[in-house]
């Protein structure tokens, strides 16, 4: 607050501005910097999931390779946070957020990217997954009173019409409905992954950043433990050197720390703002299918991409024109 004092009070001097509020200027321009590089990092890290995922359930069971991802993430994090001596989280109501973010985030979110890699394509899933914008406004305007004006609902109108665009032609074209099966797949996981944003949001500031994201993804790696023992064998991993760096990468990069680089990035930024940069994993995304899998894209797929970033970029451009009002009015 202080630093953002000085740094305003520079526009707002007739004569030189002070030192002491150039340099917070500075330093919050740094910051701001460093935000977007993060969040574009954690938005990179999330697309290359699918991926990874892909290349490792050719040598082990879907949930078992889910349940070991959870595992090693949330330990690795566990252990660094004990290493660091960060405290641990205390109190009911922290607890109980803590497990519905593990059961929304790691259980419900690595059940349907697991399954849904067996049935759509890398680049496609990643589109199709990381449309959490507008789910995540539809939850924030309820939860966290983040409200839209008519432009943010025209983006969300925009961003879903694209996606349609994106899947029809597919979904049409799967008389078997494993295509469909996919994608319900992928829902299953994006809305787990919001009502979990919105929770991490919620308990931000309240709870260590490390104790916390490892905490959720051995709570949540629990189910995914029950039912792959239930229902595969385990046993039946192929411990090769593929699925060695497809686990590992996915483990620490593509989870350790890309969830805690996110939990970081909402204790200073709104979930709104952060999560509209997920515009940017479609281009990633899709970028890696072909360069990879020589995936191919369509014109049918180009214009719903194009209508999907255009609606995302119109709500976040509407909640920082809002901003940008409220600041003007405050000073």
């Amino acid at each position: 607050m202080v630093l953002s004092s000085l740094a305003n009070s520079v526009g707002k001097q007739s004569g030189p501005p002070p030192l002491s509020a150039v340099v917070a200027k500075g330093i919050v321009n740094a910051v701001t910097v460093i935000m977007v590089l993060a969040i574009t990092l954690v938005m990179m890290l999330w697309a290359i999931c699918f991926p990874l995922i892909t290349v490792g359930i050719e040598f082990a069971p879907h949930l078992t390779f889910a349940t070991l991802r959870a595992f090693i993430a949330g330990a690795s994090l566990v252990a660094l946070a004990f290493l660091l001596r960060r405290p641990i989280p205390k109190g009911v109501r922290i607890w109980m957020i803590l497990v519905a973010v593990g059961f929304g985030a790691t259980t419900f979110g690595f059940l349907g990217m697991f399954h849904a890699a067996e049935f759509v394509s890398p680049g496609i899933a990643t589109v199709i997954a990381n449309t959490q914008p507008m789910l995540a406004a539809i939850l924030a305007s309820a939860v966290l009173g983040e409200r839209l004006d008519w432009g943010g609902k025209f983006g969300l109108a925009l961003g879903f019409s694209g996606i349609l665009l994106i899947t029809a032609p597919q979904l049409l074209a799967a008389p078997t409905g494993t295509y469909a099966t996919g994608v319900a797949y992928i829902i299953l996981a994006a809305l787990g992954i919001t009502v979990s944003n919105v929770l991490i949001k919620r308990v931000v500031g309240e709870v260590d950043a490390l104790m916390a994201m490892g905490f959720q993804m051995l709570i949540g790696g629990l189910p995914l433990l029950v039912v792959a023992w239930a229902y595969e064998e385990p046993l039946d991993v192929v411990w090769s050197g593929r699925f060695l760096f497809a686990l590992i990468g996915l483990s620490l990069p593509g989870t350790a720390l890309v969830y805690w680089l996110w939990f970081s990035v909402l204790q200073k930024v709104s979930l709104s703002r952060a999560i509209a940069f997920s515009f940017l994993i479609p281009i990633f995304g899709l970028s890696m299918g072909v360069a990879l899998y020589g995936e191919t894209i369509d014109w049918s797929e180009l214009g719903g991409i194009a209508l999907t970033i255009l609606g995302i970029v119109f709500v976040n451009r509407t909640i920082q024109f809002r901003a940008l009002c409220s600041n003007k009015t405050k000073g």
